[in-house]
Order: structure tokens, then sequence, then C-alpha cells
């Protein structure tokens, strides 16, 4: 290698190296776009795993303005632009965005607006997924949810992977009675893993996120928490400067 062209080779790598030391000292921020804090207080504790030394600190945060629970079309419309805003108000400090709602709400509008790796946790839950079995089940809040998540699974172009989806027909609130959401997500679990064949199994509410451990367990296959896979790639999107 010529002169010229190993100095141009090095200054890359020094660009780079100088790349990567700046994101790792910003956040990977995790935004629950409901208003209700115990939720996000389970998506924090669902982080803990990531957070590891050198790396990205990982900061979850509750959008004030949200719903409830986002649970219609209508929830996930109204959450957009508060996301956008939210996003560009802290973009300097962001080394990626994870929207931890599995509606994906605001995703492309939240990717246009700010200049950072933004993640959905639906899309990153259902690609973890794919590289765990052939085709993945979903176990969704309520029956109103399916079609607003199939229609993901389409723009994505894995509905032919899709074994099926079920709800446990509980709303966000109703999830903080741990004992019985644990028994229907085991009940709904199985009858995907067993009359619908599914090989994997994706939690479609980030405020399911206490569940995965015993839910695997009680299934025998692969349970994926949708928050965790997202959070997962961000960490490698900063690592890697993807």
């Amino acid at each position: 290698m010529s002169g010229k062209y190993r100095y141009l080779s090095l200054l890359g790598a020094d660009i780079a190296q100088d790349s990567w030391e700046q994101a790792v000292t910003k956040s990977i921020i995790v935004i629950n776009p409901n208003s209700n804090e115990a939720v996000t207080a389970g998506i924090d504790a669902a982080m803990e795993p990531l957070r590891m030394q050198g790396g990205p600190s990982i900061r979850c945060l509750t959008l004030k303005e949200g719903p409830p629970g986002v649970q219609t079309q209508h929830d996930v419309e109204s959450v957009t632009l508060p996301l956008v805003r939210l996003a560009k108000s802290l973009e300097e400090e962001a080394g990626a965005f994870v929207i931890a709602c599995f509606s994906d709400p605001g995703l492309y509008a939240v990717r246009e607006a700010v200049a950072r790796p933004v993640l959905g946790i639906a899309e990153c839950g259902v690609l973890t997924a794919l590289t765990m079995g052939q085709t993945f089940g979903v176990i969704a809040i309520l029956k109103g949810s399916i079609s607003r998540h199939l229609r993901i699974w389409n723009a994505m172009g894995v509905a032919n992977r899709l074994a099926g989806e079920l709800a446990i027909e509980l709303t966000v609130a109703e999830l903080a009675d741990r004992e019985h959401t644990l028994a229907r997500m085991i009940e709904v679990g199985k009858r995907l893993r067993d009359e619908r064949e599914a090989d994997t199994i994706v939690m479609g509410c980030a405020g399911m996120s206490p569940f995965r451990a015993p839910l695997q367990e009680a299934l025998g296959i692969p349970v994926i928490e949708p928050t965790q896979a997202a959070g997962a790639m961000a960490l490698g999107r900063i690592q890697f400067g993807w």
C-alpha cells in the first residue's frame, strides 16, 4: 500500500474510532409511549442485562402525554407527534432510540426527524424470533390489536411466517395482576405452540416484560421479549457504528 493510501486508511480508522467513542458515551433512550410508570419500570428492569461497563447507558422514559395504554389505532396516532418532539429534544444525548410499544407508533416519523438509529420493538422482536425458528407466534393483549399488528407483518414481508396471533384479553393496566396475566399467557402460548405450531413466541406488549422467563420455562420454546430484542439491536448499532 502506498504512503498516500496508507495515510487515508489510518485516517479513516481514526475517524471511525472517534465516532465510536463518541457514540458509546451517549445513551440508548427507551421511550414508553404510554403514561403508565409501572410499565416503564418493567421495561427498565428488562434492560438491566444490556447495561455493561464501557457500553452506553440505557435510559427508560415515559411519554407523559401518552394514554394509559396504546391499545387502539387512535392511541397509536395520538402519540406520534409527541414522540417526534421528545426524540428531537433528546437527539444530542442519544446514541439510539427504542420505541417501546408493540404497535411501533411513530417509528417512521421519528426516524425521519432524528439522525440516530430508531428501533421499534415489534419489528425487532419478530426479526429476532425469525433467527430462532421458521415460524413465530404472537401473544397480544387485546383481540383488537391483532389486525393492527398484521399490517406490520405484511409491511415487513414476514406474514407468511406468522403461525398465529392470539390475545389474552387484558388491558395494559390489567397486566399488573401478575399471577392472572402469566396464567393467561401460558394458556395462549400453549395454543400457539400446539395448535398453530409456532416455533417461537413474541410477547406482544412491552408491559409483558416481567413474564418472559417463566413463560419460556412453561412453554419449552424460545420466548422473545421485544424491548430486549430492540435494546440488543440498538447496542449493536452503537458499538459497530451502523
